[in-house]
């Protein structure tokens, strides 16, 4: 049961009145023909809330505060995609939101114990073999999909977690070093570095450049924590020049990136508002349209663009909601991120996992916010949470739960398989 019931009946309440609160704004504000699909729209989002405040009860938790933001974004996740262009009930959305809440619940209950996940590396690298080995062979530049009747699954999501549990470490693994040639290396450090530029590579050949930054944020977080963990002796020259590498290898992958990345990070949107830089026009002026307040639920264009409700979200949530609540969005996510620094994680494992969770969450949102502002060339990549998207939606749900895990861990000793028979009292002093 929940330590603090107080604390859960106010939590609980501002979710419901946050929620409710959004409804109203749709009725008094939104564009709909029938009063009857905002009491949908309602009734589903009331009914979410309460059957996942009630099922947390029954999970022994050292902290909930995840699980009151986590239900609070996916609460506006439905909200918001339900009314872009009319306010209707997305039914698709809700359940690939059911989807996410199941799968952190899924991943905390499995990411809890960290003996258990060491040692299962093997099989999680074998994991990231097979998924990788998907994506080569059913999917290609064109289409980034697998077809499988009415859904679609992008099969690079799942790689995102498993290699993060990859990334993973513990004091004790740092410490398994080994000499090769001049150098002491931990094995292990050098197998995810392979995996990471095996994980480029396949980016590359996907033509999904706007998922790199992602993967690699994973791997610099993962990559700091085990060379600084606690009383590590590491060199700095050695960290410098791991950075000059990257550097180099970014520096050449921009100069030899295919014609139409060069163009976009070249193009000028506004002296190209119908070919590359159609979206991020659109979408400024959209931010610019909607001002604090936004234009009304329902009632903006950005609805009439492609991929308004995933690559440019936050454009079209900033549009009919305004910049007000586009940013309590952003403020919810990174709050979320945040939570592991303010309750720190019961073990290394956890932390670096966590570690790795935050960033890869950060940079998807920026990059994503920033495309869609002009700072960046618009990658095209999701804002977690709320843009559509099956595996996306599961494979955030399930990042979450790691963060769970690691704010409730399990510390179970290994049994051993042949227990010694007691000596008997009569050879004790033989």
């Amino acid at each position: 049961m929940y330590a603090n019931p107080i604390a859960y009946f106010f939590s609980s309440i501002f979710v419901l009145i946050a929620h409710i609160a959004m409804l109203v704004n749709i009725y008094f504000n939104g564009n709909y023909t029938n009063v009857r699909s905002v009491a949908v729209l309602g009734a589903a989002v009331i009914i979410l809330d309460i059957a996942y405040l009630v099922g947390i009860i029954f999970f022994k938790q050292a902290s909930y505060i995840l699980d009151f933001l986590l239900i609070l974004i996916i609460g506006m996740s439905v909200i918001f995609q339900s009314c872009f262009g009319e306010v209707g009930f997305d039914v698709k959305h809700y359940i690939t939101c059911i989807v996410c809440l199941v799968a952190s619940k899924a991943s905390y209950l499995l990411c809890r114990n960290h003996k258990y996940l060491q040692d299962k590396k093997k099989y999680i690298y074998a994991a990231i073999g097979i998924v990788v080995l998907i994506t080569l062979v059913f999917t290609s530049a064109e289409n980034m999909w697998i077809e499988i009747g009415s859904f679609t699954i992008q099969p690079s999501e799942f790689l995102k977690p498993l290699f993060v549990l990859a990334c993973a470490t513990s004091i004790a693994d740092q410490q398994k070093k080994h000499k090769v040639l001049f150098f002491n290396v931990v094995y292990e450090n050098i197998a995810l570095f392979g995996i990471m530029a095996i994980i480029c590579l396949v980016q590359v050949k996907s033509h999904d450049y706007g998922s790199l930054p992602t993967f690699l944020s994973i791997y610099a977080a993962g990559f700091l924590l085990r060379i600084c963990y606690p009383k590590a002796k590491f060199s700095k020259k050695k960290l410098f020049a791991v950075i000059a590498v990257i550097v180099i290898f970014l520096l050449i992958g921009l100069k030899y990136a295919p014609e139409y990345v060069q163009h976009r990070l070249h193009v000028d949107i506004w002296s190209d508002k119908t070919g590359d830089g159609y979206q991020q026009s659109q979408a400024l002026i959209g931010i610019a349209n909607g001002g604090w307040f936004g234009v009304g639920p329902g009632k903006g264009f950005l609805a009439n663009v492609f991929a308004y409700d995933n690559d440019i979200v936050f454009a079209t949530v900033s549009e009919e909601w305004g910049l007000l609540y586009a940013l309590m969005m952003v403020f919810t996510i990174v709050v979320i991120t945040a939570v592991p620094l303010i309750n720190p994680a019961r073990s290394y494992f956890h932390g670096t996992m966590s570690a790795c969770v935050s960033a890869a969450f950060l940079v998807q949102m920026a990059l994503n916010i920033w495309g869609s502002c002009n700072l960046i060339p618009f990658t095209g990549v999701t804002v977690p949470f709320i843009s559509t998207g099956g595996s996306s939606l599961m494979v955030s749900g399930f990042m979450i739960g790691m963060l769970l895990a690691a704010q409730s861990p399990v510390f179970k000793e290994q049994k051993n398989k042949k227990q010694e028979a007691p000596v008997p009292a009569w050879r004790w002093n033989e």
